[in-house]
Parts: structure tokens; sequence; C-alpha cells
């Protein structure tokens, strides 16, 4: 092999494959596409604890998406190789909220779609996706979810507590009871009356109450 067949190599030729034009212009569109995606998820989050982490990878997402596929329409060869490199990848983090799973593959999709070229179609496409998730996730009841988790010293307290609840929030549904000697908790499901929580300071003075909280959550119980 000559110094000549060294610059004449594959490798060598492929750099030139894509214009620069083309990359600044794919990662722009995917960066914006992404942060759109970002935003529409921030604000139709339902979960407790909001995570800033999952929202960037959103953005990162996009743009590494949009940047593989532009290599591989590029060279079907690196096409091959890079399903065989891609496919020892393992997502083992646990998605919660199926919705999540959504905004995941919206990236994903969003990403090849913009790196094969059809631009207008990512965009149009986005955009689209967002005003629907915008309406439609956003489009709850006027009363909110909560946990109570209740403390109760015996089952005189416990009947005392749950009539007060029942009588005081639009609805409650018991989801679990757990019961050692001298003590009961209860988890308990209601839609309080405008989202008043100050039922929460009256249950934890009654007698043979030991403990109350109150936790909003999505509407989602694992017991």
């Amino acid at each position: 092999m000559t110094f000549n067949d060294i610059f004449k190599s594959s490798f060598l030729e492929n750099a030139a494959s894509i214009s620069v034009f083309d990359m600044i212009l794919t990662i722009v569109l995917s960066f914006g596409i992404g942060v759109f995606i970002f935003l529409v998820y921030k604000k139709t989050y339902r979960g407790v604890m909001y995570s800033a982490g999952f929202g960037t990878t959103l953005i990162a997402l996009t743009m590494i998406t949009a940047i593989v596929i532009l290599a591989v329409t590029s060279n079907v060869v690196l096409s091959l190789g890079m399903v065989g490199a891609l496919s020892i990848v393992r997502f083992r983090t646990a998605i919660k909220d199926p919705l999540d799973i959504a905004f995941l593959f919206w990236s994903i999709g969003a990403g090849i779609i913009l790196a094969a070229g059809m631009i207008p179609l990512a965009i149009i496409g986005s955009v689209c996706i967002g005003i629907i998730l915008l309406i439609f996730v956003n489009k709850t009841s006027n009363t909110h979810p909560y946990m109570v988790v209740l403390g109760c010293t015996d089952h005189d307290a416990e009947m005392r507590a749950k009539k007060f609840i029942s009588e005081n929030v639009t609805k409650s549904t018991i989801k679990s009871k757990s019961a050692v000697k001298g003590a009961v908790e209860l988890n308990i499901e209601v839609r309080l009356k405008n989202d008043d929580t100050d039922i929460i300071n009256i249950l934890s003075e009654m007698p043979g109450v030991s403990s109350a909280v109150i936790v909003s959550y999505n509407g989602d119980y694992m017991g």
C-alpha cells in the first residue's frame, strides 16, 4: 500500500460524502425540535417529582439520532455496522409513566425523519403531536387526586377517621390497609373540595389518630 492509497481510502472519501451545510442544518433543526419536545414534556408532566435530566435527555436523543441516521444514510456498509454496534445497547431505566415512552419514541422518530431529509414532515408532525399532547394531557378534572396516609391506634379511631373523611371530601377510596397489634395504617385516595388540605390538620388532632399525611399524586397506585 502506497502513501497515495492511504489518502484514497474509503475512510477519507466518506468524510466528504456529507456536506458541511447538511451537518449544520441537521444539528440546528434537531436541537430546535428537541427543545420543543422538552418544553411540551415539561408542560404536560403529571408526576410528583419532575426530572430535569429526563427532559434534557429528550433534546440529546433527538440530536444523537439525527446525527447517527445522517451518517447511516450516506453509507450502506456503515449502516450494517451501526446496527450491530447499537444492538448491544440496553435501556435499563424503569419507565414509570407510559407517557414518557411516547416522548422517547417522539424524540427518536423526529431525529430519524429529520435526518432522512423529510424536514417539513419532522417539523409539522412535531407541532401537531405537541398540540395534541397539550390539549389531551392537560385536560384533567377540576379535582386532583390525593393520597391520605392515616395511622390509627384502634378500630374505633379508624371508623371515626373514615367517617370524617367521607363527609368532607367529594370522593374517597381505600387503596390499602395494614394492621399490627395496637396500630392500623390506611392509604386512602381522596378528592378534596376546592383542594383544601386543612382536613389533614383536623385528622391529626382526632383522638386515636397517631399520624396523618397527605400526598399529591398522579392517580396511579401500586400496592
